[in-house]
């Protein structure tokens, strides 16, 4: 069985995810489950959430209803506590270079737009759903890249993922080029889910039992504040916007 989560997992904060899997893995085991001993990472997350044996993992929205809702099943979904947000929700910050004069996001109109993935929904369709028809002019593979192409100059905007932003302000001193102009409107969050019908039930009891359980200083680092039931049709009813027509630029 694979367990797998890669969405906010950088290396500064791999013990606190651990710690997460550990109390996870404990309370799924009081559910009368057998779950892995140890997350696995690696670097194309598809692996982890297409795998015949998934166990548990946590995906993105726009994977989940473009791709996966009908191999895999919901969960549960994360709350990370962003303000007036409502809960198992998120946005996206709109973020372009602290000294740029340009003060509102309706002042980029057309503007060169840095994203993570064409199957981002923070990075890329939160960007399209604002409207102002924003140029994709640089897929650069993360938020952290798109956040250090607009400070480099090499793009105008980014939308970054509001929870990877607040880690980001934390561990990324890129940030302190930059500046939010204004957020995007919120969507169902990134929501956990497995390959076996018959585990998301035990699972949603196990994950939210780790939850209330974890340490102040996990649950800190890692910004979690519980476990939401978002349901299926409210992960659908978003849509899905057309590919960007841009090629990934070398961002290492």
């Amino acid at each position: 069985m694979i367990a797998a989560l890669p969405m906010y997992d950088p290396p500064q904060l791999r013990g606190a995810t651990d710690a997460l899997w550990a109390a996870i893995r404990e309370a799924a085991r009081a559910e009368g489950l057998s779950p892995p001993e140890r997350l696995s990472r690696g670097p194309d997350p598809w692996v982890f959430w297409e795998a015949p044996d998934l166990f548990l993992a946590q995906t993105c929205g726009l994977p989940y209803r473009s791709h996966l809702h009908e191999r895999v099943t919901l969960v549960g979904t994360p709350d990370y506590g962003l303000p007036e947000t409502p809960p198992g929700h998120y946005h996206s910050v709109l973020v372009a270079r602290a000294s740029e004069r340009r003060r509102s996001p309706a002042d980029f109109a057309g503007a060169a737009l840095a994203y993570s993935d064409p199957l981002s929904q923070s990075g890329w369709a939160a960007a399209e759903a604002t409207g102002l028809a924003l140029r994709p002019a640089l897929c650069t593979g993360s938020h952290a890249f798109s956040a250090r192409a607009v400070a480099d100059g090499r793009a105008e905007i980014a939308a970054i993922d509001a929870v990877t932003w607040r880690l980001m302000e934390r561990l990324d001193p890129v940030t302190e080029r930059l500046r939010v102009l204004g957020r995007t409107p919120p969507t169902p969050g990134l929501p956990l889910v497995t390959g076996d019908p018959a585990l998301a039930a035990p699972l949603h009891r196990a994950v939210s039992r780790a939850l209330a359980g974890l340490d102040r200083e996990t649950a800190a680092a890692l910004g979690l504040t519980g476990l939401s039931a978002v349901p299926k049709e409210a992960y659908l009813a978003v849509p899905i916007p057309p590919a960007p027509d841009t090629v990934a630029e070398d961002a290492g």
